[in-house]
């Protein structure tokens, strides 16, 4: 089993940046194609971002490309999500996925972090 933890959610304003990490146990860190995926109030859970394993290759959700980076660290087995020009609609609680092949769809996930609640106020 692989346990993932997020962390680095709250409340800002709209415009603000944060950065979201999500720490990984219990597998091969740099075995797993990582992402993250969202799900706001009322809302289907949907991809935001995906990284390859050696953090060389990335894709993003067409909503968040230009505004979030997805990176990570293999020697410190995190997950990071720097989101920049925060909106509204980005207002859901964020989720770290790990997967072994690909992550962009849900159904291919093994593993899913337990999630981060991340509010923007307009």
């Amino acid at each position: 089993q692989m346990q993932l933890v997020e962390s680095g959610g709250g409340l800002v304003q709209a415009g603000a940046s944060l950065r979201l990490s999500c720490a990984a146990s219990g597998r091969t860190f740099s075995s797993y194609v990582m992402g993250w995926f969202r799900q706001a109030p009322g809302k289907e859970r949907e991809f935001v971002a995906q990284i390859s394993k050696n953090g060389g290759s990335t894709h993003y959700a067409d909503s968040v490309k230009g505004r979030f980076t997805i990176s990570r660290e293999n020697a410190k087995n995190t997950l990071y999500l720097d989101m920049n020009n925060l909106k509204s609609e980005d207002t859901a609680v964020y989720y770290c996925a790990a997967g072994w092949v690909t992550v962009v769809n849900g159904a291919a996930v093994n593993y899913w972090g337990q999630g981060t609640q991340v509010t923007v106020s307009s």
